[in-house]
This record gives structure tokens, C-alpha cells and sequence, in this order.
């Protein structure tokens, strides 16, 4: 395994556990405790963890952006849960917009088999995902290319956006809180996609539940009556009561 590998897999691992040891890391690599420790070192430079004795901690700032390679390997099997059911919400014929999210991606994995959408996204990967799908009318947002989330921004991307009016906004975040609203780690995701928003008839939220009661660097906006929220398991009575009282509608995996 290469290096550069060996190291986005640890900071995958990062994002799920929140913490690693320098000696399980070397068990599980086959290689030394040194090289582990060369490997937390640039990504402690890189901001993305905090060294401990032992081994690491991942970085929870508030503005830290983990690239789009390494959110799309985390907690997987969660954003495929909830892909399946935001897929269920969809009907031929309706127009949606998606966010550049990594739960965004795994929706559009499902929507090759429609045969009659049209997807407006600032995604690159979702760009190439939905390419050559018949049923499936395209419409980039362009802009400004953000390399990191593999996104397109920028006043380009939000003079675009203003032009349409859609069915149903397909988005994530990277925090969901009663208070503090929906927010995100990036001024530039968070600002198109609160665009995004305003040009939808409906919104859907696809958020996994390592998100609730989580705030992020930027406000994107509050959740709103009829809003939709989808995650892949049973929230708790608070929220529960949360959402009755908001007139926003949950959806998770059937019990």
C-alpha cells in the first residue's frame, strides 16, 4: 500500500472512531510504529488531527472540511441506508437539486434507473455518476471548481441556481442542532447551499446520525415546516417531539 493511502485510510478510520492507536494502526498495516507516527505527523500538519500519547484524535473544528475521497469511504454502509430511502421519495418526472455531498452521491447512484429526471448539482461526481443516463436531464450549476469536495461555487453557480424553480433539493450538512439550525464546515457549500434551498419546493435532508446535535463553522438555515429529514435510525423522544412540534417529517429505516 502506498503512503498517500495508507494515510487516507487512517484518517478515514478518524472520522468514524474519533480516535486511533499508533500500535494498532502498525498491527494493522504491517509496518513500524515510526512510519504510523510519520503518517499522524502530516496529517497533524495538514490540521486534520490532534497527536496524543499513543496515537491520535481526530480535529473537531468547526471549520475542518475532510476531502471528498475520504468522506465518501465514511460511514458508508449509513449514507447507503439512507440514499435507498431519500430514492423512495422521488417520483418520475420531478426536477431536483443536489448538493455535492457525499450522501448526494450515493442518492444519485439510485437514480440511473428513472426515466424521466432532471438533476441540477454543482457536483463533479455526480456530473460523471448520471452522464449517459437517458431518463436523466443534467443541468450544471458551474462556477468556481472547489478541489477538495470536487464542487462547483461562486456567484456563477448561485446566478444559476436563481433561474429554476424545482420540485425537490436533495442536500446534506455536516450538523443538525434544534437551536443552531442546519449548518456546514465551508462558507462556500454553505452559503450555495442555502441558494439551493430557496429553489425548491420541498427540501430533503439527508443526514446520518453522527450529525444530530452537531454545529458546525456556518449556518446554512433552520429547518422549516415541511421540510423532510432522513437518517438511517431512530432519533431520540427530544427530537422526536422536535420534529411534531416543527411540522417537519422524519423518515428512517422501518424498525
Amino acid at each position: 500500500m502506498l503512503a498517500i493511502e495508507r494515510k487516507n485510510e487512517i484518517l478515514s478510520i478518524l472520522q468514524k472512531e474519533q480516535s486511533v492507536l499508533v500500535a494498532d494502526l502498525s498491527q494493522k498495516y504491517k509496518v513500524t510504529e515510526e512510519t504510523i507516527r510519520r503518517d499522524l505527523d502530516k496529517l497533524e500538519k495538514e490540521g486534520f488531527v490532534k497527536k496524543t500519547y499513543g496515537g491520535a484524535v481526530l480535529n473537531e473544528n468547526t471549520n475542518m472540511d475532510l476531502p471528498f475521497k475520504i468522506r465518501e469511504r465514511t460511514n458508508k454502509a449509513e449514507k447507503t441506508a439512507i440514499a435507498r430511502l431519500v430514492t423512495d421519495l422521488i417520483e418520475e418526472g420531478e426536477s431536483l437539486i443536489m448538493d455535492s455531498s457525499s450522501t448526494s452521491l450515493m442518492v444519485a447512484k439510485n437514480l440511473k434507473g428513472f426515466q424521466n429526471l432532471t438533476v441540477i448539482t454543482n457536483s463533479v461526481e455526480i456530473m460523471v455518476e448520471l452522464s449517459g443516463c437517458k431518463g436523466i436531464r443534467l443541468i450544471c450549476t458551474g462556477g468556481v471548481m472547489r478541489d477538495s469536495a470536487l464542487s462547483l461555487g461562486g456567484k456563477t453557480a448561485e446566478e444559476t441556481l436563481s433561474r429554476y424553480n424545482v420540485d425537490k433539493a436533495v442536500m446534506s450538512c455536516k450538523g443538525i442542532d434544534m437551536e443552531k439550525g442546519i449548518s456546514d464546515s465551508n462558507e462556500f457549500e454553505a452559503d450555495l447551499k442555502a441558494v439551493m434551498a430557496g429553489c425548491a419546493k420541498e427540501i430533503i435532508w439527508a443526514i446520518d446520525s453522527s450529525k444530530f446535535d452537531k454545529v458546525s463553522f456556518v449556518k446554512i438555515m433552520d429547518l422549516k415546516a415541511g421540510d423532510t429529514v432522513v437518517s438511517e435510525q431512530p432519533v431520540s423522544e427530544k427530537w422526536k417531539d422536535f420534529f411534531e412540534k416543527e411540522n417537519i417529517r422524519f423518515v428512517t429505516v422501518p424498525q
